[in-house]
């Protein structure tokens, strides 16, 4: 255990040191001091104080770029058109998962003569298909779009891209499979054996490659906040996931903590970097308007590095293991109201100054409220850090409320409006249905909506209760149900949704030309 403790440790000094030099490298060449200059740097000419949204009946654009613009769009047209595809697979699939796990936990002998089909093995498929193919993948589709964008030069290697994510989808399917078999490593967040999750750190490289190669062919001086973010999570994974993924090393409490380190960074410092990166330069593009102050979005970017690594450890409140690696823990996680609050007062200020465009456009709807849902989250899984809070609400539902909160209402939400602006620039046509928009949004928000206020209600009544030792558990179970049967309510809203989602998607796709507009 001291061996492996002291691995990680010496791990982590040195890439505290690299960070520290990209740091300073970043600061000397005038990367963290941008000001207003490097905000506007998203923007071509003519392209601020519009309204731009291919989704929106009031936007005056058409979505028509410039030649070099409709270029570097073609360069990685074909690979994000087929991780957009392969995303929305994963969030069918992953949403009935989903919605069936759900379902058995107040009705659970439904189904249960499928072995396949038990609560254990769906929730898990739901888990790693909804994390490593919606979300990862639909992450991954924005990068390959708004990289080239920020650096303006074409995307180098598309068919290396599209080769990570043929592996990342095979590695993926079969571990979904094997988890549904019964094969599985039996660490939350981590089930895939490693015998095939060694395809998703493959995958993850062979999609990096491309990226930093078109970062270091970038036609601008300037790195923009969102490629910082972009750039930093392309790294962050692999590596994160590979430590975690090593096997025969940790073993016990050991293996608790690694777990746990691993399961908040994965979310920390993978999709979340994602899910700001693309709010950082959609609300911005959307609106015509640069973010409030660059020079804190930069500073939201390397609070965040500096402080998300460690929080996951509080989650063992109370466990077998050194009280100091808990107390810091719990300190970095006060710590990231920092970063957190630089974002909220980047995009939120940014908003609020112009509630119309918010008004007018669902994609901005959709982006807007998931960067809100980030602030929500955070905020919330900080003070669930605190012991005394910690104390009430672990092991019930209520940090179930709160995983969706931020993985759903925060990230989910931003990929969707995502979705609604790219489609439209890489086939040069609207969206052909835009009341299929609005039905769309009001389902999903409607639905976590349900989905997170009974959940974290009833999950706290069940922590207080558990704390009661004249309650009896039998008690605390039938209390909790019809808090259950809200939650598959809002899951079903949610998943209906999704389908409405993805046969807009299969309408767009199928579109004649005849019916486009605009073009590139």
């Amino acid at each position: 255990m001291h061996t492996s403790f002291s691995l990680l440790l010496i791990l982590s000094f040195v890439v505290s040191l690299v960070a520290l030099a990209a740091m300073v490298w970043a600061i000397t060449r005038g990367h963290f001091f941008g000001g207003k200059k490097a905000a506007l740097s998203i923007f071509e000419e003519g392209e601020t104080d519009v309204l731009d949204d291919p989704a929106s009946v009031y936007s005056t654009r058409t979505h028509q770029f410039d030649a070099v613009r409709a270029g570097i769009d073609k360069s990685g047209r074909s690979v994000v058109l087929v991780f957009l595809s392969v995303a929305m697979f994963f969030l069918l699939v992953g949403s009935l998962y989903g919605l069936l796990s759900s379902f058995k936990l107040h009705l659970p002998d439904w189904l249960s003569q499928y072995e396949f089909l038990t609560f254990g093995r769906a929730r898990t498929v739901h888990l790693n298909l909804v994390n490593y193919g919606w979300l990862s993948v639909a992450s991954l589709a924005v990068v390959l779009w708004v990289i080239p964008r920020v650096f303006r030069t074409p995307l180098r290697r598309p068919r290396m891209a599209l080769w990570g994510g043929l592996i990342w989808t095979l590695g993926l399917i079969a571990g979904a499979l094997a988890i549904s078999l019964g094969w599985s490593d039996g660490v939350e967040w981590l089930e895939i054996p490693w015998q095939i999750s060694v395809f998703l750190v493959v995958g993850v490289l062979f999609v990096a490659w491309p990226v930093i190669e078109t970062a270091t062919h970038r036609e601008v001086e300037h790195v923009y906040v969102s490629a910082w973010y972009f750039l930093a999570a392309l790294l962050w994974f692999p590596l994160l996931y590979f430590i975690a993924k090593i096997p025969g090393l940790h073993f016990g409490v050991e293996q608790a903590t690694l777990n746990w380190w691993f399961a908040h960074n994965v979310l920390g410092l993978w999709v979340t970097p994602m899910g700001i990166a693309t709010a950082y330069y959609l609300i911005p593009k959307i609106i015509g308007k640069p973010i409030f102050s660059y020079n804190l979005s930069v500073l939201g970017f390397w609070s965040l590095a500096l402080f998300y690594s460690q929080v996951g450890i509080h989650h063992l409140v109370g466990g077998p293991i050194p009280t100091w690696l808990v107390t810091l823990s719990i300190v970095h996680s006060i710590m990231m109201f920092v970063p957190v609050i630089a974002v909220a007062i980047n995009q939120h200020g940014l908003m609020l100054k112009n509630m119309w465009a918010f008004k007018q456009s669902y994609t901005l709807r959709f982006i807007w409220l998931g960067a809100l849902m980030y602030t929500l989250s955070s905020f919330q899984g900080s003070l669930e850090a605190l012991r005394s809070i910690n104390t009430i609400t672990h092991f019930t539902h209520f940090t179930v409320a709160h995983a969706h909160l931020g993985a759903y209402g925060f990230i989910s939400l931003i990929m969707m409006g995502a979705f609604y602006y790219i489609l439209p620039h890489l086939f040069g046509r609207a969206w052909p249905k835009p009341g299929l928009i609005k039905l769309h949004f009001w389902l999903v928000v409607v639905g976590i909506t349900i989905y997170v206020v009974f959940l974290s209600v009833g999950g706290w009544l069940q922590g207080v209760e558990l704390l009661n030792p004249a309650t009896s558990f039998e008690t605390i179970t039938r209390n909790i149900k019809p808090y259950l049967e809200w939650r598959s309510l809002g899951g079903s809203l949610m998943t209906l949704g999704h389908f409405v989602f993805a046969y807009h998607f299969l309408i767009m796709l199928k579109q004649p030309k005849a019916h486009t507009r605009g073009g590139e």
